[in-house]
């Protein structure tokens, strides 16, 4: 089913809705938040998600799970075709989906049923042949591998206010010491409060954060070389061995796999 407006479904007396929708570079959609929850998949270029907890990366051809009332916002990288499964609380809660953000590798399976998905009508027999592939859709969208995409925020004013700086400004060369100086603390505090309200080290935040960094320019057309030097990665083949650990491919091999939008 597509079509342009936001929250057109709501009302769909059916537990789960799929639209489409074309979006070009640079779109916004300022805090927003859904009575149902939403598995946003970036069929065609990259997502940013920012919720109060922190910010996701959705690369091509990967999604995003927000559950149901909670407040996000969305920026597009690039041009991007994004289609969204809408899914009633009572229908997460009984597949099992998380009650907090996440992205989601997309399976070769799950394209094919949102592919189909999208041209059943708004009123689908829930009880014939579509019925049942959204019942599968579901299931398969339960059992989505999750993706070390995110960057959470800690709740603690110091702390945030560090990270949406560096959020702002990232560089894998960012010192620790430097931004536990920055937030007023000493480096052994910063190091146990940043674990505690956030759950990995400040390390692995930092190298996080340039992944979607570096996710977003190469969507953008920018060169390897000149995403990793601009990063403070010592060289391109540093760079190309951290966003290989975390993505499973090399920066050229994740360029060359981009859908590109229709025209």
């Amino acid at each position: 089913m597509r079509n342009t407006l936001l929250d057109p479904y709501e009302d769909i007396p059916r537990c789960v809705v799929v639209t489409a929708n074309d979006y070009p570079a640079s779109s916004t959609f300022p805090s927003h938040s859904h009575r149902r929850g939403q598995f946003a998949f970036a069929s065609c270029g990259a997502i940013s998600l920012a919720t109060p907890e922190g910010h996701w990366l959705v690369p091509p051809q990967r999604a995003c799970w927000v559950p149901a009332g909670v407040e996000h916002a969305m920026t597009m990288n690039g041009a991007v075709t994004m289609i969204n499964t809408f899914i009633s609380e009572e229908a997460a809660r009984a597949a099992g989906l998380a009650a907090r953000c996440g992205v989601f590798g997309v399976s070769a399976l799950l394209r094919q049923l949102i592919g189909e998905a999208i041209d059943l009508p708004a009123l689908y027999d829930t009880d014939g042949r579509a019925g049942k592939l959204m019942a599968l859709l579901v299931a398969e969208i339960a059992s989505m591998p999750a993706l070390s995409l995110n960057a959470p925020l800690p709740a603690d004013a110091r702390l945030a206010r560090v990270c949406q700086r560096v959020f702002d400004s990232p560089l894998i060369t960012t010192d620790l010491d430097s931004v536990a100086l920055e937030a007023g603390m000493s480096r052994r505090s910063f190091t146990r409060l940043f674990r505690a309200q956030t759950g990995i080290s400040f390390g692995e935040w930092r190298q996080q954060v340039c992944l979607m960094a570096a996710i977003k320019r190469l969507s953008l057309g920018q060169s390897v070389t000149r995403v990793a030097l601009d990063l403070g990665y010592a060289s391109p083949s540093a760079f190309t061995t951290a966003f290989r650990r975390v993505l499973g491919k090399t920066p050229s091999q994740y360029v060359e796999a981009q859908p590109q939008p229709a025209h």
